[in-house]
């Protein structure tokens, strides 16, 4: 990643929904207990009973946090997720249903492959 290559330009469209998708991938791969950033910065939390659900929640506060932004300065940031994943975002509670349904079981949607 390195250092601040923007400069002080102003944060567009494209840059926020791009982090979007970053945090979007983050969950998911957190989702599927699979290795995502956490691991490194917490290395001594991986024998930790609950560090599933350490990583889940650090990762949903990502993504409500940039989705929250996009919101405010009114970026169209809900294509990229489908209508039920808005609602759950909107509603904001990370809750059983949102571990249990994030990937719905409609054809198209596919986790993260990354």
């Amino acid at each position: 990643r390195g250092g601040s290559t923007m400069g002080k330009q102003p944060v567009t469209e494209p840059f926020l929904i791009d982090k979007l998708n970053e945090a979007k991938v983050h969950f998911e791969r957190a989702l599927d207990c699979k290795h995502t950033e956490f691991d490194d910065l917490y290395p001594y939390m991986i024998e930790h009973p609950q560090f599933f659900w350490y990583k889940r929640y650090v990762a949903w506060s990502e993504l409500l946090t940039i989705a929250g932004l996009c919101e405010e300065v009114s970026f169209e940031w809900k294509e990229q997720f489908t209508p039920q994943q808005v609602e759950y975002i909107e509603k904001r509670v990370m809750s059983s249903t949102v571990l249990d349904f994030w990937y719905e079981k409609n054809d198209s949607i596919e986790p993260a492959q990354r």
